[in-house]
């Protein structure tokens, strides 16, 4: 079974698909997808995670990826609820969770319209707040507006936010689910 770390290596590593997501926006999306409103099929999942066709990519990366969402999943159903996002580190010692924003948000892009009544619910679309404020354009301008001088300090704060808020967004999901069974 490859750690964290040898799927890191394989995910960076020519061997694997150009396109693949790397070990942070991976876990970003992972948590969307454990996250997600509806249960999205893990042979639909893993293909959009490498990019690629599966055929190429050797089994034990697949399992290791699998098995990241399954420690995903365990967490967010323990109690208490634990989520350690996987954030890369910057050279000053901050945290950047662009990379594992922008993997999330691919996850909720395969469900758009499931993850709509969050937003329109009235109550729980600011629980996705920490994650859009991440969100850049092509010029690396907040896609929320935030002046750039502002930026780092309130992206050190949204990263810090991040693991309640998907915990909420779990609830969220769960307690609808319970509530319209």
């Amino acid at each position: 079974m490859l750690s964290l770390d040898d799927l890191d290596a394989y995910l960076t590593s020519d061997d694997a698909p150009g396109n693949c997501m790397m070990i942070s926006d991976l876990d970003g999306f992972l948590h969307g997808i454990a996250c997600s409103p509806v249960l999205i099929p893990a042979d639909e999942w893993v293909m959009v995670a490498l990019g690629d066709p599966v055929q190429d990519v050797p089994d034990e990366v697949i399992e290791a990826i699998i098995m990241r969402y399954q420690d995903i999943s365990r967490g967010l159903s323990s109690e208490p609820p634990m989520v350690e996002p996987i954030f890369w580190q910057g050279r000053e010692g901050h945290v950047i969770a662009m990379d594992w924003c922008e993997g999330f948000m691919q996850a909720v892009s395969l469900r758009p319209k499931q993850w709509l009544r969050l937003r329109e619910s009235g109550q729980h679309g600011e629980l996705m707040m920490p994650i859009m404020l991440h969100l850049v354009d092509d010029h690396g301008d907040s896609v929320m507006g935030i002046p750039q001088e502002e930026l780092d300090q309130t992206l050190d704060k949204a990263a810090d936010a991040i693991p309640s808020a998907i915990v909420s967004i779990h609830r969220v999901w769960q307690s609808l689910d319970q509530s319209a069974g």
